[in-house]
């Protein structure tokens, strides 16, 4: 008897999920067609029968469940409905030719975990392809084509087990294509009309140049005259940085009896085959750790430990038997990934501040890449500006500016006070910005950073001149990012594009401050840093201030709210390279992996 009720109440409960699912899908989308609002009625809810519902598929006739939403081409206007993931049993969802707009949430596979027809075609999704879709072992039918995504297509999805039906058409998409193992999987006509896009049934892909698979410049030699350098150095006010070195680059194919004019070496070196000498000088920058280890401290890596997904992994919470708990980075395995994961730990590795996020370890073994941080407990920025509708979050103003002083003393730093090796993030977002228990911010995500050394001159002055050009525009290009989250700390709303008004002040300033600030007696500092972050996304470069002179302008505003003065916080730094890391007891292996995870 006590096993029917146990059944009894689990049905009642996922009858009732569905019912909220639906409604929450409903008042999430516009319907200027009306058709969703003279079928969709949930007057009663408790005895609303879905299955009766437009576009609505049930498992059976006598049990209130959805199996599948069809609702194609019904002008439907919005973004992805999130209040989806309550229906917990779906296997088939078709949106196709609406009006829906944003990014495909990165976290679909959270609650779409038996779909096995996704159909999106034929919408308005912008973004990328979010590669955690390879996680959908169901997946028979993906349909991403006639919208406006970008950016490379996940090689993990040619890892979907059961993937027969893969279109995305029509979109800004542009690298390899994956490799599905079955040529019926796609044909030249899935990827029409992407002008990027190359391999499989498409043309082959050149072979990778430097720039594009490199951290950044590994120590190139411009076979050219120096006045075609002149040329270059002169014209980089005029073009954006990437052309300006592409065309340096293929300035080498010149004539060799020109003078060879030698620009400094970028760090760190490309690792597009990483040797076991490689491996060794990471050991000295941060203690490697055995892949089984992580295993056992995430119970096999289970869903329940999973914190966050990014575009190129899963971040799992691990709990040591000490009480210890870090949280453990999994990439995604992929080529890109590698480079992401090997730039991480020598940015990281080298480097500590009270604002970047501490690397405590890594493991790199032929299938896996992990790496292990200190666990922040309050997640990240992105996630308490913009929670889910269920979740009630509010960051008092005070604690706004704290996460904006600390985010903006953090960069100021890595562009200006670090002597031995200056780094540009240039992948600054809220959801890279963590929050420490009591929250400090700390940067991380530092897969795409630019790495320079300060003290490299090259040879000449034009040398000079071109370094400080490409200086400029790495450090422009984290202010814009800056600027952009410092909005996001101020109105409450999800990442703006400035880019087309950011000409003028006032578009920030008339801009929409978040309604949990108003009326407290902030209005002042408010739009103060408005004004700031304005400034920060000016369309031209040359027109934003610095890393430290927004830090210097920011820094009395925290002040006034008890943060304390810190002109010390320069000298807390460490930094080293894999040459002195045998002296770094803190950082490698004079302390074995218990002792670094030990105790308070």
């Amino acid at each position: 008897m006590s096993n029917f009720v146990i059944v009894l109440s689990d049905a009642i409960k996922t009858e009732e999920s569905d019912i909220y699912c639906l409604k929450s899908i409903k008042d999430s989308l516009e319907d200027p067609y009306d058709y969703l609002g003279s079928s969709w009625n949930f007057g009663n809810s408790s005895k609303v029968f879905i299955c009766d519902f437009t576009g609505i598929d049930c498992w059976n006739d006598h049990e209130n469940r959805a199996m599948g939403i069809r609702l194609p081409d019904r002008g439907l206007k919005g973004q992805f409905p999130r209040g989806i993931s309550n229906c917990t049993s779906l296997q088939t969802i078709d949106l196709s030719g609406n009006k829906l707009v944003g990014i495909i949430p990165y976290d679909i596979w959270r609650f779409l975990p038996y779909v096995v027809s996704l159909d999106l075609s034929a919408n308005s999704f912008s973004g990328e392809i979010p590669p955690s879709i390879a996680s959908l072992r169901y997946l028979n039918i993906l349909k991403l084509d006639d919208n406006r995504l970008t950016g490379q297509i996940p090689h993990e999805l040619g890892l979907l087990p059961r993937i027969n039906s893969f279109s995305v058409a029509n979109n800004l998409l542009s690298g390899p294509v994956p490799d599905f193992g079955s040529t019926s999987v796609t044909t030249a006509e899935s990827y029409a009309n992407n002008k990027g896009l190359c391999g499989g049934p498409l043309k082959h892909c050149k072979a990778p140049d430097a720039y594009d698979h490199a951290f950044f410049l590994n120590g190139f030699a411009v076979g050219c005259s120096v006045s075609t350098v002149v040329v270059f150095a002169l014209t980089m006010f005029y073009l954006p940085i990437d052309p300006l070195l592409k065309k340096i680059m293929s300035s080498k194919k010149k004539k060799r009896n020109q003078p060879v004019v030698q620009l400094r070496q970028w760090r760190p070196t490309a690792m597009n085959r990483v040797e076991d000498t490689k491996i060794s000088k990471l050991e000295k920058l941060v203690t490697r750790i055995s892949f089984t280890e992580l295993v056992n401290t995430t119970d096999n890596f289970r869903e329940d430990n999973i914190i966050g997904l990014g575009k190129t992994g899963i971040m799992y919470k691990a709990v040591f038997p000490n009480g210890s708990i870090l949280a453990i980075k999994r990439f995604f395995n992929s080529q890109r990934s590698k480079r992401l994961f090997m730039s991480e730990v020598m940015t990281l590795g080298r480097l500590r501040h009270t604002n970047l996020v501490p690397l405590i370890g890594f493991c790199y073994e032929t299938m896996e890449k992990l790496l292990v941080y200190k666990y922040m407990p309050n997640g990240n920025l992105y996630d308490w500006l913009h929670p889910p509708a269920s979740e009630l979050k509010i960051m008092k103003w005070p604690v706004r500016v704290k996460i904006a002083v600390g985010l903006a003393r953090g960069l100021a730093w890595l562009h200006h006070y670090n002597r031995k090796l200056q780094v540009f993030h240039q992948n600054i977002s809220s959801k890279c910005v963590l929050l420490d228990k009591n929250f400090e911010p700390k940067i991380s995500n530092f897969g795409k950073a630019k790495f320079m050394s300060p003290n490299d001159t090259g040879l000449g002055g034009i040398s000079v001149m071109i370094d400080q050009l490409l200086d400029l525009g790495f450090k422009k290009k984290d202010v814009y990012s800056f600027g952009v989250v410092l909005l996001e700390l101020v109105t409450g709303r999800e990442t703006i594009d400035a880019s087309a008004n950011s000409n003028s002040t006032s578009f920030c300033l008339h801009d929409a401050v978040d309604n949990a600030l108003i009326g407290l007696g902030f209005d002042d500092e408010i739009f103060e840093f408005l004004n700031i972050a304005c400034k920060c996304v000016q369309s031209v470069p040359e027109q934003r201030p610095t890393m430290l002179e927004v830090y210097q302008t920011m820094k009395a505003t925290g002040v006034k709210h008890g943060l304390v003065d810190d002109s010390m916080m320069w000298n807390e730094t460490e930094i080293a390279t894999a040459s002195e890391g045998d002296n770094r007891e803190s950082l490698a292996g004079h302390k074995t992996w218990h002792q670094l995870i030990g105790g308070p």
